[in-house]
């Protein structure tokens, strides 16, 4: 038979947004067991009373703060090298039976450049491209028979190198999001692997952005 404690841990721990307002104290506990109340009851098979939920989230809040912290901070004080691109142009195309020898086109032609910063994402419907400006005439010229639905120039690109590991926190990119759109910085695109994670910011906006992450990792580490 499932406690009201294990209850309440299983639908907690899947909503890592309420982990951490519940672990900084923003969160009013009694909604909260209110709202989580049908929920408790169909895991537990009975009814549960409101007392019981607010006591179980009180004890649990201990052990999530220090999951929590611990787990973000060793992933973030080991971010590695944080590499800034500038002078970038963002296009987004409508997807055509074309596009794709379009890419490969410039592709071919950037190939043996030195310091070019080219990402390429085909979504289902529209495919986006980010590439340095000097290439703009390139891109236009192999994409001139494509629609174009969106260009901007004047970006720059913050690339964090991530640790392996980061794949298996839950929220790990959330508060790396969280950290920019705080200080009221407008993320153009996001673009990520594996083990690299780039965003894509006005150029004006750079220094901030990248002060913002930096400060997040030396702060994780406690240097």
């Amino acid at each position: 038979m499932v406690t009201v404690s294990q209850a309440v841990e299983k639908v907690i721990k899947v909503k890592p947004f309420v982990v951490e307002a519940l672990c900084e104290g923003i969160l009013n506990n009694s909604s909260l067991a209110r709202q989580i109340k049908p929920i408790v009851e169909k895991l537990t098979g009975k009814k549960v009373k409101m007392g019981a939920i607010v006591m179980a989230l009180n004890r649990l809040i201990p052990q999530l703060d220090y999951s929590l912290s611990q787990n973000l901070e060793k992933l973030l004080s080991s971010l590695g090298d944080i590499i800034v691109r500038s002078n970038l142009t963002d296009y987004t195309f409508k997807n055509s039976n074309n596009i794709f020898y379009c890419h490969t086109h410039v592709m071919q032609e950037i190939n043996n450049q030195q310091d070019v910063f080219y990402t390429l994402v085909r979504g289902v419907f529209e495919s986006n491209l980010v590439v340095s400006s000097t290439f703009e005439n390139l891109v236009e010229e192999q994409f001139k028979d494509e629609e174009c639905i969106y260009k901007q120039g004047e970006l720059s690109a913050i690339t964090l190198k991530l640790p392996t590991s980061n794949v298996q926190v839950t929220g790990f990119y959330y508060h790396i999001m969280k950290a920019i759109a705080w200080e009221g910085i407008n993320i153009k695109e996001v673009i990520s692997t594996t083990n690299e994670f780039t965003v894509i910011v006005n150029d004006d906006d750079v220094d901030r952005a990248f002060s913002i992450l930096k400060n997040l990792r030396r702060l994780s580490s406690g240097k």
